[in-house]
């Protein structure tokens, strides 16, 4: 929510995505949150769009990243890219940011790759 509110101070017209699991899929370290977990510093007016993905398909993408584009990450970052991913027929001269923020080797044993 701060880096939302900072990027909507700096740039009104931004958009922020927020990336959720569909219901009942198992994506390692993510799930979908009831409202009951959020907490006091959520703000859904502060995101503009909700993108759900499947387990398959952020497994997927997760494979691609790692044989593709050589980088070793878990599957919620290939949750964001797949997100990112289908935002592209949506947008017209704007620059898509997404993070990866974990690391592959804690789901080798998961025989994600």
């Amino acid at each position: 929510m701060g880096v939302s509110k900072h990027l909507k101070s700096k740039k009104p017209g931004i958009n922020i995505v927020e990336v959720q699991p569909i219901e009942g899929a198992r994506i390692p370290g993510i799930r979908r949150w009831t409202k009951a977990y959020f907490t006091s510093i959520y703000e859904p007016a502060s995101v503009d769009r909700i993108i759900d993905v499947s387990e398959f398909d952020a497994q997927t993408m997760n494979r691609r990243l790692t044989v593709e584009k050589g980088l070793f990450c878990g599957v919620s970052s290939g949750r964001a890219v797949h997100a990112a991913m289908k935002l592209l027929p949506d947008v017209r001269d704007a620059v898509i940011v997404c993070i990866i923020c974990d690391r592959g080797d804690r789901y080798v044993s998961m025989n994600v790759f």
